[in-house]
């Protein structure tokens, strides 16, 4: 190991970020606003505030303030975890035989097991301060629920978790850690709700997308008083919570001048993604940085390499405000793959915007290529990672191949967003040969862009 930089880059608690880094402030071309389902008309505060917090409403259409203050219970809450490690992954290095220098910045290390704990603490604290009952929300993989299931418990408020059914069928111990943190976990599409019983009459068997469960939790949320709309990517507010990833990152890197050269996220909703790149992309905005940025999808939904940039509901019952987005239409219901959390049929309008203006660069891979750099990684780096965050493993890796091939001796970062002991059947289906690379058609995707 190189004796100057250590093998974990711990950062002290002093060094907490105490704002959130607002990107949006920075960009020239600003994402397209979010839009009135209804009138059409880019929605007010007091349009978003009948889903969610005022606050959040706030935060979510705030373009010109770089930052943002986190208030003190939020700052004492990271404490518990925070600052998180960036991990040189010198293991890796060695078994790919590259000049290149990989970090990771690792967020399992929390219960929930992944980052979403930075957004989800900051949304129950809000509604705390609002006088709410509680908050509903959608899940995926499980870490959004679980996570927004331990800050309400934290904050002595109800949650209400509309889970996809496939990821529920598959994970059932991720929904029992839900419940132990007193949350209320239903499988998504599901009779509890008008949207669930018209999605399940339309598509019978389904396994659920994260699109029908977000319409599910809004309805919920709008059909009940006391409670509001919690959700766990795509928007402005996530990814400006999401940025203390990014923020701590930097910091971290700055202490060794090191100069990253491709930073790497997997991509989803785009919450990690958005939150890991925010601060350098700011850093580039202003000449700052030469760096590429690199979103990694799954290829059975892959929004930004195969989608349209276009407005479109962020919901499947289509009761959300438009977004313009890449995406592959809010009807798409992917198939079921052991990548839950990244089961969405749109990115981030923050994310595709940089897409579209070609300040990042997008690559889609199948289920097999994730899952073999997850085993290369656990058996090199002891870390066994969740298939979310194997995407960017597996792009991590190939960006370190193509430097030995070249030659370079370049600087890799990418995020390392949560851990897969909850994944142990997909882990099953790859160590026996089993696991499905399935990857929609052109047609397929065709017909759902044509319900735009």
């Amino acid at each position: 190991m190189n004796a100057d930089i250590p093998y974990k880059i711990y950062l002290d608690e002093k060094e907490l970020p105490k704002a959130w880094y607002n990107l949006r402030a920075d960009m020239i071309n600003k994402p397209a606003p979010l839009l009135n389902p209804e009138t059409r008309q880019p929605s007010t505060v007091e349009e978003l505030s009948q889903v969610f917090c005022k606050e959040l409403a706030a935060q979510e259409l705030d373009e010109t303030n770089p930052y943002i203050e986190i208030p003190e219970p939020i700052r004492n809450f990271y404490k518990m975890y925070r600052p998180a490690p960036l991990i040189r992954a010198y293991f890796l290095e060695k078994a790919l035989n590259t000049p290149a220098h990989i970090y990771y910045k690792f967020e399992g290390n929390n219960t929930s097991g992944s980052h979403k704990l930075n957004s989800a603490i900051a949304q129950a604290y809000y509604a705390k301060q609002e006088g709410l009952k509680g908050v509903s929300t959608e899940t995926g993989a499980g870490q959004w629920g679980t996570a927004l299931s331990m800050a309400s418990a934290f904050f002595g408020i109800n949650c209400r978790v509309f889970m996809v059914k496939c990821s529920y069928e598959q994970k059932p111990h991720r929904r029992e850690v839900m419940n132990t943190y007193g949350a209320y976990v239903t499988p998504s599409p599901s009779m509890d709700t008008e949207i669930g019983r018209k999605i399940l009459e339309e598509h019978p068997g389904t396994s659920g997308s994260l699109g029908c469960a977000i319409s599910e939790a809004v309805e919920f949320a709008l059909n009940n008083p006391g409670y509001k709309y919690a959700l766990g990517s795509v928007l402005n507010q996530v990814l400006l919570h999401q940025s203390i990833i990014g923020l701590e990152t930097m910091t971290a890197l700055d202490k060794y001048n090191i100069k990253p050269d491709v930073i790497i996220g997997c991509a989803g909703g785009g919450s990690n993604l958005g939150g890991l790149i925010s601060p350098f992309v700011g850093r580039k905005l202003k000449g700052e940085l030469d760096c590429r940025f690199v979103a990694v999808e799954p290829a059975s939904c892959p929004s930004l390499t195969r989608g349209k940039y276009v407005y479109d509901y962020c919901d499947t019952g289509r009761v959300c405000p438009l977004q313009k987005m890449y995406t592959l239409g809010s009807g798409f219901i992917p198939s079921s793959s052991h990548s839950g959390g990244l089961r969405y049929h749109g990115m981030s309008s923050l994310l595709s915007q940089l897409y579209d203006d070609k300040i990042m660069e997008a690559i889609s891979v199948t289920q097999s290529e994730v899952f073999g750099a997850a085993v290369t990684f656990a058996r090199t780096e002891g870390t066994l990672p969740a298939p979310e965050s194997s995407h960017a493993i597996y792009a991590a890796m190939q960006e370190a191949i193509r430097c030995r091939e070249e030659g370079k001796h370049e600087n890799i970062v990418f995020g390392l967003t949560g851990t897969g002991y909850f994944d142990m059947l997909a882990y099953g289906k790859f160590n026996a040969g089993q696991m499905n690379d399935y990857v929609p058609t052109d047609a397929e995707i065709e017909a759902s862009l044509q319900q735009l």
